[in-house]
């Protein structure tokens, strides 16, 4: 089964029936306990990082997806603001600490075209190595849908998993051990986002 997290921030009914559509057995788990039925766990988020790691701090998740990810180790993907709030730090309305899970910092799109607009919104093309198991079956630059003004900025080159240009390039999915996740909305991203969605259900690592 996969747990959804649901913290108060996401498009948790959208990445629901996303994960309904490739055979998935999915939960919406409001309370950290509930993350103990699931065998993988997907975490998404919309919004502020000051706000997101509130959230899970005060529904008691952060220790609870600990323990699932590091001590169980179960399969994560996180989506968007689920992935930067993975990241040590957020620069977003100040300086906030993350999950510390990917030695990363999140950071402002800073495009080198003035006139791409922020946040960066729609369809972009991101690129990957061949053999990259969460995009299998998938061509490198296929179109993915984005919404976001903040990225992460990773210190490891090797837990980059693809990449992203608007204006200059930047991580469009992270890959560590048991964790994955996504700049851009896999469950928006139609037939291209719910073959990674079914990838990371077939995914082993």
């Amino acid at each position: 089964m996969v747990g959804i997290v649901d913290y108060g921030m996401g498009n948790i009914l959208s990445v629901f029936h996303a994960l309904e559509m490739v055979g998935a057995r999915v939960k919406i788990c409001g309370h950290p306990e509930e993350l103990n039925e699931a065998s993988r766990i997907v975490l998404p988020g919309v919004g502020a990082f000051r706000d997101c790691m509130a959230n899970l701090k005060r529904n008691d998740f952060t220790e609870a997806l600990h323990e699932a990810v590091f001590d169980q180790g179960k399969p994560i993907l996180g989506i968007c603001l689920g992935m930067q709030a993975m990241a040590q730090k957020s620069y977003e309305g100040g300086e906030y600490a993350g999950l510390g899970w990917i030695d990363a910092e999140v950071v402002r799109l800073h495009p080198a075209d003035p006139s791409l607009r922020i946040p960066h919104v729609g369809w972009n093309e991101v690129s990957f190595e061949n053999g990259s198991l969460l995009f299998s079956g998938l061509r490198s630059s296929s179109d993915f849908y984005f919404v976001h003004s903040f990225h992460m900025k990773c210190r490891n080159e090797m837990d980059v998993n693809a990449f992203c240009n608007y204006g200059g390039q930047f991580t469009a999915a992270v890959l560590k051990d048991n964790i994955f996740a996504t700049q851009f909305h896999p469950e928006k991203s139609q037939d291209y986002g719910l073959r990674v969605l079914d990838n990371f259900l077939k995914w082993r690592p």
